[in-house]
């Protein structure tokens, strides 16, 4: 029989949590947010910690996440891509208008290109996002940025843990609305709360989530530092992981010898091929990369070859009435570039993800049977999935590598995990 998750402390130890933050912000005093070493940012008690009151967990995107399926029936919503990707009002090809911003950005500066709109014209506070953490390049913080240039010295992918619901407090307490950016865990974590929040649902203007492949471990990043020749992480002076051309680089600045400084650099792919082996369990069982829950989505156009030397390109979707408004309204202020519209370009750039969607109904299937604790998920379609995009080899992987997993990563047992500290390694 599978073992229930029925608390925040459970969804932790099963390593079911995305690291998003969000019960931080909803039980304060129970929680905060620390780094987890091996794992990513997770939810640890307070030393006076009250009793959980069931609220964070309600929230929990490492608990369930529920589409609404009754999205499909909104007018305008694109019916054949609904089900592997979502509900979906605009697809484009764009990037900022601002050359500085599409430069500095992961791909065309989109969604940066639109919180700075939504400061200038949209009466928007500012914007709740992640940046590298500035005394420790290595780890990320939330950030609130306020200005075009606090949002531009915090422009670039980050794939490290972050756990920006954690400050929706920011957001909540702001004068006027504001936007929020994270990836799409964390976004389903922000629209659960905002409906037992009613000022944090006043304050949220506009919800951008960015594609996501999966979040990698502090240990994963610190070991990549370590292999490129940085192997005192207090001599990092600076980390790009992508961005300043496209894909962009990734790039550490560290201390060299007597005083000088020096440079390591790494292709995107180069990057992500070490990294990504670091990913966090529940994002191997995440029905949701392209950001379903968000106003906006934002991600690359992959279905054609990036040339050397190219200028970015951010692949645009409206998702909502209100993100699709608002991308117009950036468009016809200049803020932003629309071109090539065209729903099949989503499907065209991420052409392994429904696939992906099918392998998930063996991986939580074997798990089930297994007894193996899983997120209940509703509104997405991966039965269909497994049926017609998967090869029958990579059918038998996809049961096999589960099984394999399970115990490599110690899926079947309760793990204790503790947080981490700058020295303690």
């Amino acid at each position: 029989m599978t073992q229930k998750i029925k608390t925040i402390s459970d969804v932790v130890e099963r390593q079911l949590c995305t690291g998003c933050g969000a019960c931080a912000f909803i039980e304060p005093d129970r929680f905060h947010m620390a780094d987890a070493f091996d794992f990513g940012r997770r939810p640890f008690l307070n030393s006076t910690a009250k009793d959980e009151t069931g609220e964070a967990f309600s929230v929990c995107p490492g608990k369930s996440l529920t589409l609404d399926e009754g999205l499909r029936n909104n007018p305008g919503i694109n019916q054949e891509l609904f089900d592997g990707w979502g509900p979906i009002l605009g697809v484009w090809e764009g990037y900022s208008e601002d050359s500085e911003i599409r430069f500095s950005g992961s791909s065309g500066g989109a969604a940066t290109a639109l919180s700075y709109y939504c400061i200038e014209h949209e009466g928007m506070s500012g914007t709740l996002h992640t940046s590298s953490k500035k005394d420790r390049p290595y780890l990320n913080e939330t950030v609130f940025s306020t200005s075009r240039e606090e949002l531009l010295s915090r422009t670039g992918s980050r794939y490290a843990p972050a756990s920006p619901a954690e400050g929706l407090d920011l957001i909540e307490n702001a004068v006027s609305k504001s936007v929020f950016i994270g990836k799409p865990c964390d976004v389903a974590a922000v629209q659960s709360s905002r409906k037992i929040r009613p000022k944090l649902d006043q304050k949220l203007g506009l919800v951008i989530a960015f594609f996501c492949a999966g979040a990698p471990s502090l240990e994963g990043n610190l070991e990549l530092l370590k292999r490129e020749g940085v192997e005192n992480k207090d001599d990092l002076k600076s980390l790009r992981y992508r961005g300043n051309g496209w894909p962009g680089n990734w790039v550490a600045k560290h201390k060299g010898k007597v005083g000088t400084e020096s440079e390591e650099k790494l292709t995107y792919a180069e990057s992500w091929g070490f990294l990504q082996k670091y990913r966090q369990w529940r994002c191997y069982i995440c029905p949701d990369h392209t950001g379903e829950f968000a106003d906006v989505s934002v991600g690359d156009p992959w279905y054609r070859e990036v040339k050397k030397g190219a200028l970015g390109k951010s692949l645009i979707i409206a998702r909502t009435p209100k993100g699709l408004e608002i991308i117009k309204r950036a468009e016809k202020a200049g803020y932003l570039k629309l071109e090539a519209s065209n729903h099949k370009l989503l499907p065209l750039s991420q052409p392994n993800l429904l696939s992906a969607r099918g392998a998930l109904f063996a991986r939580l299937g074997v798990m089930r049977l297994l007894g193996i604790p899983v997120p209940e998920y509703n509104g997405f379609e991966m039965g269909r999935y497994w049926m017609k995009n998967l090869t029958m080899k990579a059918k038998v992987q996809s049961v096999s590598g589960t099984v394999k997993r399970i115990f490599t990563k110690n899926l079947n047992k309760v793990v204790k995990i503790k947080p981490w500290f700058p020295g303690a390694d």
